[in-house]
């Protein structure tokens, strides 16, 4: 029986051989990256658990079909990032990012009362929600390319070579593509709220690149 200590490719060559163990010492190993991954691409709880359970589904189902050119985490990125682009293709709706920011609406529906906050003044936290709503509203006018590039980068803090890896391209595809999405992003920004909310700081690699805020960043 294989230990759980055991790296990827034994408890993939245990899985091919039956091993219901090993399968489920694998899930474990990656069912939070997974999820975290799923999330960031579909911003939703309930979506995200569902592209978790999908993509385990398949790698059960095609786990023979993996060669093992790259990492185990890379071929499941993969699936998982294909399964997103899949959900959202079928799914072209805006979904309301779910943010807790204190708010409370009278029964009237006419005004609304914000309690003090120790995350800042209530116009400071009115504006951050609104800059979460509308990059998640950009984030589903961008093409899946371009999408998977900004999530990828933005939410997930990967390298241009794990980009590259993940996504089966060159460095320099992914450079372009990401300076292609980040302009579409920041128009989207522009449009619906007049300006561009400055980003996190960037990498060297990112020195000179214009950046976009990720979701992940304002959260308080």
């Amino acid at each position: 029986m294989v230990q759980p200590e055991a790296d990827d490719q034994a408890l993939v060559e245990a899985c091919r051989q039956g091993d219901r163990q090993a399968f489920r010492l694998l899930t474990q190993r990656y069912q939070r990256k997974v999820y975290s991954i799923a999330y960031g691409f579909l911003r939703n709880p309930e979506d995200a658990l569902d592209v978790v359970q999908e993509s385990f589904i398949k790698v059960h189902r095609y786990l023979h079909n993996f060669e093992g050119n790259s990492s185990f985490y890379t071929w499941l990125y993969r699936i998982v990032t294909n399964l997103c682009i899949d959900h959202i293709r079928k799914n072209r709706r805006h979904k309301e990012l779910e943010f807790d920011d204190g708010l409370r609406h009278d029964d009237d529906g006419d005004t609304a009362y914000v309690p003090p906050s120790p995350l800042g003044d209530p116009a400071s936290l009115v504006q951050r929600r609104e800059i979460l709503e509308a990059v998640q509203d950009g984030l589903q006018h961008l093409s899946d390319k371009h999408r998977a590039v900004i999530v990828m980068r933005e939410l997930q803090g990967m390298s241009y070579e794990e980009m590259a890896r993940t996504m089966g391209c060159s460095k320099g595809t992914i450079m372009s593509r990401l300076f292609h999405a980040r302009r579409n992003m920041q128009r989207l920004l522009t449009e619906r709220l007049g300006y561009v909310p400055s980003g996190p700081p960037g990498t060297d690699e990112d020195s000179d690149a214009e950046r976009v805020p990720a979701p992940q960043a304002m959260l308080p």
